[in-house]
């Protein structure tokens, strides 16, 4: 089988109420198709963090690296200055410009009806309510998912949506974005929108707002789309 030049690699960063294991059906097909895999684990407490604990997975890679992110992933993968990052894979994600909050790209356009009501602890982070998974985080999954999900979940501090943005690597780099036409936690509307004005390429499909795990497979696609475009094989 063809590999990629240099150990090309993909970091994954998982989104809020989420870790690592969000991936887990996206990565042995990134494996067969001969790239590196790596979960970036990020703290979830502030967003200048969690750009910390990305670049420093990053830094940990031989060769060029393609980003992907999944919703709240987007934003502190785009933090990323390191030069080996060739591009960037927005999963239904937030993508704040310079200077922007997540809160603020996140609520641009009206909820989906089926949306979680979510607020802050007495600690200032932010739970998925367990209603939430089935009816918006993931709604084509399996019924025994969603116990799963909830309890693995890891909640997100108030800080990573409040804190802007620097100035995003989309800016200067290739991006991909899958948008979720289903998508009830992240309007289509505000997706379609940030990857207008990132000028990335577009891939749109009716799922839902988790594909890496209702429809890994559309995910892979994209992923793979992105690496043969910046990376060549050998």
């Amino acid at each position: 089988m063809n590999t990629f030049e240099k150990n090309a690699t993909v970091v994954l960063v998982h989104g809020a109420w989420a870790d690592g294991s969000s991936w887990s059906r996206v990565i042995g097909p990134l494996r067969e198709a001969g790239l590196g895999v790596i979960c970036a684990p990020v703290p979830l407490s502030s967003l200048s963090e969690d750009i910390t604990a990305v670049t420093n997975v990053v830094e940990r890679v031989q060769g060029p690296v393609i980003l992907a992110g999944h919703a709240y992933g987007g934003a502190p993968m785009a933090g990323v200055t390191d030069d080996r990052v060739k591009g960037l894979v927005y999963v239904a994600a937030l993508a704040p410009d310079a200077g922007e909050t997540v809160a603020e790209v996140f609520y641009r356009e009206k909820p989906h009806p089926q949306a979680p009501a979510l607020a802050p602890d007495a600690h200032g982070y932010i739970w998925m309510p367990e209603s939430g998974f089935p009816n918006a985080f993931a709604q084509d999954a399996p019924q025994e998912t969603f116990v799963i999900l909830n309890a693995i979940q890891r909640p997100i501090s108030v800080k990573c949506i409040q804190e802007k943005a620097p100035v995003p690597a989309w800016k200067s780099k290739p991006s991909w974005f899958l948008v979720a036409e289903r998508d009830r936690m992240i309007p289509p509307a505000t997706q379609r929108f940030m990857a207008e004005r990132m000028k990335a390429k577009v891939l749109m499909k009716p799922i839902d707002h988790t594909p890496s795990i209702t429809a890994p497979e559309v995910v892979v696609e994209i992923l793979i789309e992105a690496a043969n475009s910046v990376l060549k094989r050998k």
